[in-house]
């Protein structure tokens, strides 16, 4: 297991040794404006959202039913991280009035899709596995 991690260690360092490489070339001020921009996230996730998620679940969470609340978060999670990954389509930052094919798509549909499919595999889990879980857990062991 050891060979196995610094090996994964060493392929890692190369990769960003050589991204690294290939920033150097566009000029210091995009590396100075991507570094900015990697500390910002990590500040304003640190920050800010780790601590308000933290207390919205905490807040949400007890109020609900333990099959509820577990389901709850999860959806949440995924629903949060996938929702900042894809805000700047959402909120259509970028879009120019001169170029129609740029952020063209209705992309606030295909969100709410998403949060019904997650929705949707938190209540099948709920209904369909944790019943079969709970009944092979009772079943006499055969011998």
């Amino acid at each position: 297991m050891t060979a196995v991690r610094a090996s994964l260690g060493l392929v890692g360092a190369a990769v960003l040794g050589w991204g690294l490489w290939l920033m150097l070339g566009l000029g210091v001020d995009r590396l100075v404006g991507t570094v900015t921009w990697l500390v910002g996230g990590v500040v304003v996730h640190d920050a800010l959202l780790a601590p308000a998620v933290t207390v919205l679940g905490y807040l949400v969470v007890r109020r609900l039913p333990p099959r509820v609340g577990r389901h709850a978060i999860w959806i949440a999670v995924m629903l949060g991280t996938l929702t900042l990954a894809v805000l700047p389509s959402l909120g259509r930052f970028g879009a120019k009035p001169d170029d129609p094919y740029l952020l063209n798509r209705a992309y606030a549909v295909w969100w709410v899709a998403l949060a019904v499919l997650l929705v949707g595999v938190a209540a099948t889990w709920e209904l369909v596995v944790v019943p079969r879980r709970r009944d092979r857990a009772t079943l006499p062991a055969e011998h």
